[in-house]
């Protein structure tokens, strides 16, 4: 049956003018083995439970999504970077399930845990959208910014795979966005939640491709 759905999966060329490179939630609350998550985790002596996620940011995620922004941004093609956390003291903005675990992360406006990896900071002018939820498209303007500049594509990294980055997609695809997940630029916390989310995906949602299959389309096309 899976095999059968995919058949119906309209892959769509990637087109330079119509694209965005979306970087979902690399912050240092959640893509950072020393600060939120991974500190949460250290503190309670549970350390082993990050390293397949944070040796896969490290040695993947970052690096590859360093060359997807240097691409993009030699090329001047789009990019935008979402970032989830709160903006009020109590964490009273964010959706109530997430809601207590951003406040153990101490994912707040003015805290290192909010802010972006530093390794993959936004370039000067580069939009920062925030959200207060999983999906970007549930709590944010990205529609509207998508919207009003025309693009149509969306090309997402970051983490976590099956929970923002999935969600994030499936809502880009539900809107009428040709949605890419960078296999190789996306984390989770086990192999097997991240192979059966990109497996899913790839069934109806859209495309799963990796950092230089994205390169080498794009730049064709160039």
């Amino acid at each position: 049956m899976a095999d059968a759905i995919k058949e119906f999966v309209t892959k769509c060329p990637l087109v330079p003018e119509s694209i965005a490179l979306v970087v979902i939630d690399l912050q240092y609350a959640s893509a950072s083995r020393t600060t939120g998550y991974g500190r949460w985790l250290r503190e309670r002596s549970r350390e082993q439970e990050g390293t397949y996620r944070f040796d896969r940011i490290e040695r993947m995620v970052v690096p590859n999504t360093q060359q997807l922004l240097q691409f993009f941004r030699s090329h001047g093609l789009a990019i935008l970077f979402v970032k989830l956390g709160s903006q009020v003291h109590d964490f009273g903005d964010l959706v109530p399930y997430i809601r207590t675990l951003e406040k153990e992360f101490q994912n707040r406006k003015g805290n290192r845990e909010f802010e972006i990896l530093d390794e993959i900071a936004p370039a000067e002018g580069e939009p920062v959208l925030v959200k207060v939820s999983a999906s970007a498209f549930n709590s944010s303007n990205l529609d509207a910014v998508l919207k009003n500049r025309s693009l149509s594509q969306l090309v997402c990294v970051g983490v976590s795979t099956s929970q923002c980055v999935d969600l994030t997609a499936r809502d880009a695809a539900d809107r009428g966005y040709d949605v890419v997940i960078v296999e190789d630029a996306v984390a989770e916390d086990s192999p097997e939640h991240h192979e059966a989310t990109l497996e899913q995906f790839e069934r109806l949602f859209g495309q799963v491709m990796t950092a230089k299959e994205v390169i080498k389309e794009l730049r064709r096309a160039i």
